[in-house]
């Protein structure tokens, strides 16, 4: 008889044969930033916390428009009957019995203040929620271009590391040769063992990198992620004019949205406590049963006296306050979120400008002076250190180009955090 397969190996080969969609998802994790960000969207534990939030806030709406729940009470009077029977709790055999239903009315209006409150602050709770999701994309952006720049300045520094052996053999070369001093291959050696440390520096910044993102993945510090393949199309010019941009930042911008309900609820709230210089009523409808037949009915009408009107005016004082410092408060914000837009603007401006300076006349610059040093060392015309010189220089005009391009992509992620969207 043939075997069984074992149910997990089974399942585990069914998932390699027509492949798994979590695994799939989960292994190309790294590649772009927007798999990370589709990812973190549904995962993310604090945007999770801040939606429920705004949940919770919108379920506020309808007890803040309610009446109150009814009171309901029972009155047994007389329960000895002059004295001629024993104490007793039966309806039917007390002197009379009472029964009072009330309902608490508040004034006109003031139920539908509460229920505009409560729905503009659900709105702002929603803002916040809004504005929680921007910080974690943007910090998604940020951490990914700095993974990029990491992975690509690694690559540059093992390319040069193995420019450097072979320039410690040409050196070798020469030394065997008599035409070049024992001192020149020790300078390459001593290069190369400058960029192993900093081969070192990098892997460990490239594993603080992945610890971050997976957190803000919800996955475990370990957890693998893929090389950055390439980073975001950068937008066209036209399309980062300061005017449009502030004018998009100031009706869609998550923090300025909550603030903007914080000031309409700071204005519910005064006009609510200013209807609190009338009173609240509460409505009664009260039979009164003797023995087995209802023989009474009674209304009641009950209502507070607003006698504290000290104490009132410090909460009327109190809500024009409040509603001041929420004015201020989005005033402030607005201030600061523009200045932010118009600093990351120009970083984008000026990182775009270093990297076509770089690109287009630098980097040739340093290649061609690197070739002619080169050259001119194995001809003995130029000696070791202005060929290392000319090796730095394009390293640095690499790095600074990788530099420039992932502050643009920085530069963009603020832009879009303040945004609240994607260009």
């Amino acid at each position: 008889m043939r075997r069984l397969r074992p149910l997990p190996i089974l399942i585990l080969a069914l998932a390699t044969a027509f492949g798994s969609p979590v695994l799939a998802q989960d292994a190309a994790l790294g590649a772009n930033v927007d798999s990370l960000i589709n990812y973190a969207k549904t995962r993310n534990p604090e945007y999770a916390a801040m939606q429920a939030e705004a949940e919770a806030s919108g379920e506020r709406v309808t007890p803040a428009g309610a009446l109150p729940d009814p009171k309901f009470r029972t009155e047994l009077r007389d329960i000895t009957r002059m004295g001629e029977q024993s104490a007793t709790l039966a309806p039917n055999r007390v002197g009379s019995t009472r029964y009072l239903l009330m309902q608490d009315i508040p004034w006109f209006g003031k139920r539908d203040l509460k229920r505009e409150i409560a729905e503009l602050e659900a709105e702002g709770a929603k803002g916040r929620a809004l504005g929680t999701w921007a910080d974690i994309a943007g910090r998604i952006k940020v951490n990914f271009a700095q993974l990029y720049y990491v992975h690509r300045n690694e690559q540059l520094t093992r390319e040069i590391l193995d420019l450097m052996t072979r320039l410690e053999k040409v050196a070798q070369v020469r030394y065997s040769g008599g035409l070049a001093a024992q001192q020149d291959v020790i300078r390459a050696q001593v290069e190369q063992t400058n960029m192993r440390n900093e081969l070192i520096a990098l892997e460990t910044e490239q594993h603080h990198l992945h610890a971050r993102l997976n957190a803000l993945l919800a996955r475990p510090s370990n957890a693998p992620l893929q090389v950055p393949a390439l980073l975001r199309k950068l937008p066209a010019p036209v399309a980062l004019d300061y005017a449009t941009l502030e004018e998009r930042v100031r009706t869609r911008n998550p923090q300025l949205f909550a603030d903007e309900s914080k000031i309409k609820a700071a204005e519910k709230s005064r006009d609510l406590t200013y209807k609190n210089r009338y009173p609240d009523f509460t409505l009664g409808v009260s039979p009164i049963q003797y023995q087995s037949a209802i023989k009474e009915w009674e209304l009641m009408v009950e209502l507070n006296i607003p006698l504290q009107q000290s104490s009132r005016r410090a909460q009327e004082r109190e809500s024009e306050s409040m509603l001041n410092a929420a004015r201020s408060r989005k005033e402030a914000t607005t201030n600061q979120v523009s200045a932010e837009l118009a600093e990351a603007l120009a970083g984008i401006e000026a990182a775009r400008r270093t990297e076509n300076l770089l690109t287009n006349s630098l980097l040739p610059q340093a290649e061609l002076t690197f070739k002619a040093a080169l050259a001119g060392y194995e001809t003995g015309k130029v000696d070791f250190a202005t060929l290392l010189d000319a090796q730095r220089q394009i390293r640095q005009a690499r790095q600074n180009q990788l530099k420039a391009q992932v502050d643009a992509q920085m530069r963009l992620a603020e832009i879009e955090r303040l945004l609240g969207e994607d260009l």
